[in-house]
């Protein structure tokens, strides 16, 4: 948790997630959702970049056998 902290705050402080602390026994549990904000940014911004600049799975398949397709 330390490592993306930082990372949370982030989004956090643009109104991208909310964080929600629930007791559970003794414990403190922080629960983290996507804002109506963060769902819009995900479907404007992130699904059309995803939609031009693919992953591609095939060419780290191809580049763990050692081959080419």
């Amino acid at each position: 948790m330390k490592k993306h902290k930082s990372i949370l705050d982030d989004l956090e402080l643009n109104e991208l997630i909310s964080r929600n602390e629930v007791l559970f026994g003794k414990r403190t549990i922080t629960v983290y959702r996507p804002s109506p904000k963060g769902v819009e940014f995900c479907r404007t911004i992130l699904e059309p970049y995803e939609t031009m600049f693919p992953r591609r799975k095939e060419s780290a398949v191809a580049t763990s056998n050692g081959g080419g397709v």
